[in-house]
């Protein structure tokens, strides 16, 4: 039997910049290193090729203040590479059992250097999304029919043992969801109204700059709204300011999140400060439109029983996490704890996602009461790999309010060369539009994406991309 492969690989680094700044908690990214990573894979119908590619973001898998921005990409790089060499040396019969095998080695090269789950796996992340899409291609099929066809040999009970035997089709949606909301970021250094952008720092490109225009231009009814408790006077005023935005521009069917960005120490300090917005006039009223609150206590403590066991506080918002979900098990800790559920992102990887899927949906059969939700999360992911591969996974998860924020941050695939914009405009015409300036842009209506070609795609890409024209670093790997 033909055992899956990595024949090479291919990592290359580009350093590109932000239209806007985007604060995200203890960082602002103006610029960003993104990274591909394309891989030869052995499959039993012969060779092909699959491609990855994501943002290194300063200051979110460790969220370290000591550690200075060159150190903390340098780590990233480090993981990433260090996933795709160990890769290079295995063999397997399924993609499932290949990624265990590599998240095993990642896992203990990374405890040994004093990584944390959540950056060490970043890097397993990369060669499992390349991996996915190499093997879609072998078979001539897409991501979703890989899971429901039970092509990736996923076990469940591997991951979370209460699953048992149990496969992934039983529990995720029959059909993908052909569009998703976009769940727009307001960061916490966002304009908010057009008359706060000074006239040197208007942006003449034809895209939203301020969260008012932003309403005008997409149509937007979601939003995901960063917030500061370090600086709790201050986070009301801002979420004041952002409500009364909101108000003027949305109809009845607005809904939003709220981020918390790791800003509390305790689930007691979370509640009193919860208690403040909810008496606070401006806001209190608006969080009848709220759809749950993100990673709000600091992953030190998020997941320690003494600190952040949510189970004594009745009438709690659902409150989910989202950087504490590093390892396999801490979503079935967090639910012992009464968290409503998680996110899902690609960087913390696909087959990791699926299973939590499933295990969110079991948990609703066994507690029909219970509010519980698998959230779609955002780290400013643009094309021509990255955001589209996530959309995929999104929708095949049934996940259909995702926060989208990489096409507010960035121009469009003004980042890459001509070719490679006119090859994702071709195989993508639902997704992305020509802008007036030429390059493309994602194509939102009444605040929604469509997710119909990159749900057919083998794993959300489609097109072979001439990645050898994108002027960067190549690593070897």
């Amino acid at each position: 039997m033909t055992l899956l492969a990595i024949e090479s690989a291919e990592l290359i680094r580009a350093d590109i910049r932000t239209r806007l700044p985007f604060k995200y908690g203890i960082a602002t990214m103006v610029d960003v290193p993104h990274v591909f990573l394309r891989l030869a894979v052995r499959t039993p119908q012969g060779v092909f090729h699959g491609v990855a590619a994501d943002h290194l973001p300063p200051k979110w898998f460790t969220k370290d203040p000591t550690r200075s921005i060159a150190q903390e990409i340098e780590d990233m790089l480090a993981v990433v590479v260090h996933a795709a060499t160990t890769a290079r040396g295995i063999t397997a019969p399924n993609v499932f059992q290949f990624w265990r095998t590599l998240w095993t080695a990642q896992e203990k090269w990374a405890a040994g250097l004093g990584y944390p789950p959540l950056l060490a796996q970043f890097g397993t992340s990369l060669v499992e999304r390349a991996l996915i899409e190499a093997v879609a291609r072998s078979h001539g099929q897409n991501f979703q029919h890989l899971l429901h066809a039970d092509l990736l040999g996923l076990d469940l009970g591997t991951i979370h043992a209460e699953m048992g035997t149990t496969k992934a089709s039983q529990w995720l949606p029959a059909k993908a969801a052909d569009a998703i909301l976009c769940r727009h970021t307001v960061g916490l250094a966002d304009p908010l109204r057009d008359a706060d952008i000074a006239a040197a720092d208007r942006l003449e490109d034809g895209l939203p700059q301020s969260l008012e225009a932003g309403i005008r231009q997409y149509g937007l009814r979601h939003f995901k709204i960063k917030m500061d408790g370090n600086a709790p006077d201050a986070a009301r005023a801002r979420l004041k300011a952002v409500f009364a935005v909101l108000a003027e521009g949305v109809g009845a069917d607005l809904a939003f999140s709220l981020d918390g960005n790791e800003s509390f120490g305790s689930v007691d300090a979370f509640r009193d400060f919860w208690r403040s917005l909810e008496a606070e006039p401006g806001v209190g009223p608006m969080l009848k439109h709220l759809l749950f609150v993100e990673q709000p206590m600091s992953r030190l403590v998020a997941l320690d029983p003494a600190k952040s066991d949510l189970r004594s506080w009745s009438g709690r918002p659902p409150i989910i996490i989202d950087e504490s979900d590093g390892d396999l098990g801490d979503l079935g800790q967090a639910l012992r704890l009464g968290y409503a559920g998680t996110s899902h992102k690609n960087c913390k990887g696909i087959l990791k996602g699926v299973a939590h899927a499933c295990l969110i949906a079991q948990r609703r059969t066994l507690e029909p009461g219970r509010t519980l939700m698998l959230s779609g999360e955002d780290l400013c992911n643009i094309g021509p790999v990255a955001l589209l591969q996530d959309l995929a996974v999104q929708a095949v998860l049934g996940v259909t309010s995702v926060e989208r924020n990489g096409h507010h941050y960035f121009a469009g695939l003004s980042s890459w060369p001509a070719d490679i914009q006119e090859a994702v405009l071709a195989a993508h015409g639902d997704l992305y539009e020509r802008s007036e300036r030429g390059w493309p842009k994602l194509k939102i209506r009444d605040g929604r994406i469509s997710t119909k070609s990159v749900v057919a795609a083998p794993l959300g890409v489609g097109a072979a991309l001439p990645l050898d024209r994108i002027v960067g670093i190549r690593i070897p790997v």
